[in-house]
């Protein structure tokens, strides 16, 4: 039978990876805690069975010392009956009720010994009577250490003080003691309670390693699954599907990761639709500047090539403006000065501005019914939002009846006041599978549109980043957008802002 390898000794940084982990830590603080606890239970047992011993002792010996008072007296009576000098009597001789390992010490009014029963070695008798004069005199009891037989430890010793006398006689005190701990109990009990302290802190110890490990086993799995994650691969899901604190921090990381992953793939494809749109008109500029050094020409063709790199220049420029403006606002790095503004004023600027150019591609722009509407906004950046949506209009509608119309509102919802401004247009619309990508950078709703170097109205090609700024412009002030359409009849686009 082939036996098993033996386990590798546990290497010292992997020891030190336990003592250093949190559940061991915190299986550390729990033992702590119950050890004080267990040590406070057990003192307060331990000091409570010395009390009821002693108790019990005192109580024994109070009534063993009215026995031995009665003795005496009827001893001393019967002494004073042959005798007429009753001061002369005292307690004599060894009382058959004295109990084993009992001590008798009776003492007259002067403080005089007059008669001692059991082990008690001069000096130690003196100690007794000298601490019990320094007692208080309503006490009651004295504690006094009286040494063992031989080699023994001294034991502590409980004596009883009781007054007795006998009428026109002798008069004195008895003091009856008796071992504090007759049968040694209070040892017993300390050993017990500090083995049965130790083997219940030993199984804490285990059952709370092996609890803390398995409430850590989540933060583990959060751990390997945060080591498997790269930019390359953010698909890793914790799904632990717990109602626990755990649980949520679970859950709470998964949404965390969800977020990374649609910004991560929204990066990437942004920096692919940036790179796609950056290389037709650098190519476009190679290949003019190419053809324009090949051979010699007429000034009239190299006025058209420079011509033709000025505009592609021109369009990569706006292009960049337009991507530094996302992402300064995506970093909320965008410096807007705000002011109180009427909506209605900024809408008829932005028409008059673009009215000849929609006067050129055939479409009528007018406003409809402009309320003040105030909000606090940077005029430049709410001009680009009305601006950027008036264009999109004028780009999207095609026909004989072409029509863009822009008007404000004022509108209370859920106890907030609002004001929109709207971009209708009696366009083809927008196609509602299209509906929830027309806010994404670079996308076209029209594929098939590409730039031309040599067309007149160039900027119908856009950029596919209008929209885009729109919606950024919009969040940045607490607003949205939002967009309804039907094909065949148009669109509008309605910007929700907070009102002033």
């Amino acid at each position: 039978m082939s036996r098993a390898a033996p386990q590798p000794p546990q290497s010292p940084a992997a020891l030190g990876g336990v003592l250093h982990s949190f559940r061991f830590r915190l299986t550390l603080l729990f033992v702590a805690i119950l050890a004080l606890i267990l040590a406070i239970f057990s003192i307060f047992i331990y000091t409570r069975q010395a009390q009821i011993l002693r108790v019990e002792v005192l109580t024994r010996l109070a009534a063993q010392s009215d026995q031995l008072a009665e003795y005496y007296r009827a001893q001393m009576r019967s002494s004073e009956e042959e005798s007429e000098d009753r001061s002369e009597h005292t307690p004599q001789g060894s009382p058959p009720l004295l109990p084993e390992n009992a001590l008798l010490v009776i003492v007259g009014l002067d403080k005089q010994v007059t008669l001692l029963q059991g082990a008690l070695q001069p000096s130690d008798l003196a100690a007794l009577i000298e601490t019990w004069n320094k007692s208080p005199a309503a006490l009651e009891s004295v504690t006094f250490n009286v040494p063992g037989q031989g080699n023994a430890a001294r034991k502590t010793y409980l004596f009883k003080v009781s007054f007795f006398a006998i009428e026109g006689g002798w008069g004195g005190y008895m003091l009856l003691g008796s071992p504090e701990d007759p049968g040694g109990q209070m040892p017993r009990l300390a050993v017990s309670l500090a083995l049965s302290s130790l083997l219940i802190l030993l199984f804490a110890f285990g059952g709370g390693y092996w609890l803390a490990d398995r409430a850590m086993q989540p933060v583990q799995a959060i751990v390997r699954t945060a080591r498997r994650i790269g930019e390359s691969d953010l698909s890793q899901r914790l799904n632990l599907h717990r109602r626990d604190e755990l649980g949520e921090l679970a859950d709470t990381f998964d949404q965390m990761l969800d977020r990374l992953q649609a910004a991560f793939e929204r990066q990437r494809q942004f920096t692919a639709d940036a790179s796609h749109e950056l290389r037709s008109p650098l190519a476009i500029i190679e290949l003019e500047a190419n053809r324009a050094l090949e051979r010699p020409r007429t000034l009239k063709e190299y006025e058209k090539a420079l011509r033709l790199i000025q505009s592609e220049n021109e369009w990569m420029g706006r292009l960049v403006n337009e991507l530094l403006l996302l992402a300064r606002m995506d970093a909320g790095q965008t410096a807007m000065q705000l002011d109180k503004l009427d909506l209605s004023e900024v809408v008829v600027d932005v028409t008059e501005r673009l009215s000849a150019l929609a006067q050129v591609n055939g479409v009528v722009l007018k406003t409809g019914a402009l309320v003040e509407c105030f909000v606090q906004a940077d005029r430049i950046y709410l001009a680009q939002l009305i601006n950027n949506l008036v264009e999109n209009a004028i780009k999207y509608t095609h026909r004989q009846d072409a029509l863009v119309q822009v008007e404000t509102a004022n509108q209370a919802l859920d106890g907030q006041a609002w004001s929109l401004v709207s971009v209708s247009d009696n366009g083809q619309g927008i196609p509602e599978d299209q509906l929830p990508y027309i806010f994404n950078r670079f996308y076209r709703l029209d594929k098939a549109r590409t730039r031309q170097p040599d067309e007149e109205q160039a900027w119908l090609s856009g950029s596919g980043l209008g929209l885009a700024i729109a919606k950024s412009i919009a969040q940045a002030y607490g607003g949205r957008i939002e967009v309804t359409s039907q094909a065949g009849e148009g669109a509008t686009f309605t910007v929700w802002l907070p009102a002033a």
